[in-house]
């Protein structure tokens, strides 16, 4: 079995694939300071949560964006289940030519995404990614990695307001029941929400028009299922594509 870490700056997700199909995913915080026994013990402890052998995981895979945290999650996987990880890093095998001006520049988790998709989907694509940061990722329809867009994410909008204001409240992320608020939180939530909205939509048709064609738009992260039926411009959602993304890349990897 394949054991997957997806470390993202808020949250960290795991999951379990056996042979390509994901048995089970967990989604915890991200804790900087866990010691290599805490992110040890949890993650055999939820593995057998969920009624699966830890003995049988004989795979790690991992894409980090908190480079702080790589060395925990190296001993992590030596010291509980005997296994050299697999980073997601220059050196790796993805099949996907970087086109960016520094390919090293690219974080592991849009790289892994972007694998995700064009192999699931094909090209052109673009990958929409509501985390910590939204961000938007093209490939090509020869499966090479072009470029694309990093806005702050709806989190971080709705902690500034709070944290640079003297009276604004902080907020949950959530469509209000209006878009013209009747109190202050649902007026906050109807800014971050459609704003969000409008910023995806606008720059999709941008990417879609420096492209010269309708490239698919395929929707991923933790927040993306709060947006997604609003969006109109989503072709796909898809909560797992980083996992999967792992999956495949480790698998390019142990057949080379």
């Amino acid at each position: 079995m394949l054991l997957v870490i997806d470390v993202g700056n808020t949250n960290t997700v795991l999951g379990i694939f056996s042979g390509e199909e994901l048995i089970s995913d967990w989604r915890l915080s991200t804790v900087k300071d866990r010691t290599i026994d805490e992110y040890g013990i949890l993650t055999r402890n939820l593995i057998s949560l969920a009624g699966i052998d830890a003995s049988r995981v004989d795979a790690i895979a991992i894409s980090s964006v908190v480079p702080t945290l790589n060395a925990t999650l190296e001993e992590m996987s030596k010291i509980y289940f005997q296994i050299e990880p697999l980073f997601v890093e220059p050196g790796v095998k993805t099949g996907m030519p970087i086109l960016y001006e520094n390919p090293h520049d690219v974080g592991a988790d849009r790289i892994t995404n972007s694998v995700a998709a064009f192999t699931l989907y094909g090209g052109p694509a673009i990958v929409i990614d509501f985390g910590t940061a939204t961000t938007f990722d093209v490939i090509n329809e020869k499966g090479e990695y072009l470029g694309g867009v990093i806005a702050a994410g709806p989190q971080i909008a709705a902690e500034a307001l709070f944290e640079r204001t003297a009276r604004l409240p902080r907020t949950s992320i959530k469509k209000p029941p209006k878009v013209i608020g009747k109190n202050t939180v649902h007026s906050i939530q109807s800014g971050i929400y459609h704003g969000y909205i409008v910023l995806v939509e606008g720059i999709v048709k941008e990417i879609r028009e420096e492209l010269g064609t309708q490239a698919r738009v395929i929707a991923t992260g933790g927040l993306s299922g709060t947006f997604s039926r609003d969006i109109k411009c989503i072709d796909d959602f898809n909560p797992h594509l980083t996992l999967l993304g792992l999956r495949i890349i480790y698998e390019k990897n142990r057949k080379s």
